[in-house]
């Protein structure tokens, strides 16, 4: 007999859903973590983006020198392989021509109804197996053992000067990676403080204007003093006996007087350029780097001065500051990476960096290194 009772339901008890509530908190949790974990990065203060800045133009004046430096070798380097291979191509001509006479020699012989070996020696890869074989020797005559000979040499010198060839161009194709390497360095250093100056607002740039002042203030300041212990010591310089002349003609004197009349002429040349552009790299005419300025300054005094501020600095003669005159050569950092001409009275004309014009201001601007005076 069938059951007349109603099934009974169950019911489940209120579970809480931990799955979600946990999931939950490990979200929370892993957001504090994240945010303990990358704090928010200070901005820069105006003076240490001025270090920065100041440090990248550095940086770039350093690797412009390397970039000129890898220039110059590149130029070398090519002048010298053309000139191989214009030795090569004049050689291999010279030999063909030996080469021709050497076939009339063979013709001649297979005419005449000569010995077919003599005529495939001559023009084996080795003529001197041709000379080791006494047999044949006899057959020629002295001009065409000479012409043997003389082909002989001319293969051996043509080979040699090959060889020199294919090194150079192995050479040069270095150069020309160092070049490339250089001019991506130089473009990195400038376009890393380009960016750092474009972060700043209008105020930012306000303040790093006046602190880019008082730094040009004080280094007046020091050129100042440097011109006033100039002064008071060229009027402490005893002059000549009176009624003894000169045994020949100087230079004028004194610390705003060129030192010769080829510094004279470098000077006035380096002043027609202010207002020009930076350029790394460039040499003139529209645009300098700082070492191409003083080499085309004192090229147009009739001085040739080297590429680079590592070559330039060799040249001359070394001068101390307290003695430096007009047309002298200041260079600057412990790397020797940037140069100015002096101007008398602790200035000098320089191209200072990217961004910037061929100028005058003081040399105290950057930490001097030495000094030198060419010619």
């Amino acid at each position: 007999m069938p059951s007349h009772r109603k099934p009974r339901t169950r019911t489940r008890p209120a579970v809480p859903a931990l799955g979600v509530t946990t999931a939950a908190l490990a979200s929370v949790s892993l957001l504090a973590q994240s945010a303990d974990a990358a704090p928010t990065v200070p901005k820069p203060s105006i003076e240490e983006v001025q270090r920065k800045v100041d440090d990248l133009y550095r940086q770039a004046d350093l690797a412009t020198q390397k970039y000129d430096a890898a220039k110059e070798a590149t130029s070398t380097q090519r002048a010298k392989v053309d000139s191989l291979l214009d030795q090569v191509a004049a050689g291999t001509a010279k030999l063909n021509d030996t080469r021709r006479v050497i076939g009339g020699y063979a013709a001649a012989q297979y005419r005449d109804g000569g010995v077919t070996p003599t005529m495939r020696l001559l023009f084996s890869d080795d003529p001197q197996a041709f000379f080791d074989q006494d047999q044949l020797m006899g057959r020629l005559s002295d001009e065409q053992h000479r012409t043997l000979s003389t082909f002989e040499t001319e293969r051996a010198a043509n080979a040699k000067k090959r060889a020199e060839a294919s090194r150079g161009l192995a050479a040069l194709t270095t150069s020309q990676q160092t070049l490339r390497a250089g001019k991506e360095e130089v473009q990195g250093k400038l376009t890393a403080a380009r960016t750092l100056l474009s972060t700043l607002t209008a105020r930012e740039k306000e303040r790093l204007a006046a602190l880019e002042k008082k730094k040009q203030d004080e280094a007046e300041r020091k050129a100042a003093e440097l011109a006033a212990r100039q002064a008071a010591a060229a009027r402490e310089k005893p002059a000549p006996p009176a009624g003894q002349a000169p045994s020949a003609p100087t230079a004028p004197s004194g610390p705003s007087a060129p030192a010769s009349a080829k510094a004279a002429k470098a000077l006035a040349f380096a002043r027609a350029q202010m207002g020009k552009p930076y350029v790394w790299g460039a040499t003139g005419p529209a645009s300098y780097d700082c070492s191409g300025l003083t080499q085309a300054a004192w090229k147009a005094a009739g001085v040739d001065l080297p590429r680079t501020t590592w070559d330039q600095v060799k040249v001359g003669t070394r001068v101390a500051t307290a003695d430096l005159q007009p047309g002298d050569l200041v260079f600057f950092y412990d790397d020797i990476s940037h140069v100015g001409m002096y101007t008398g009275n602790g200035m000098m004309i320089h191209a200072p960096h990217s961004g910037a014009y061929v100028r005058e201001e003081s040399i105290y601007y950057m930490p001097v290194y030495g000094a030198v005076r060419p010619g």
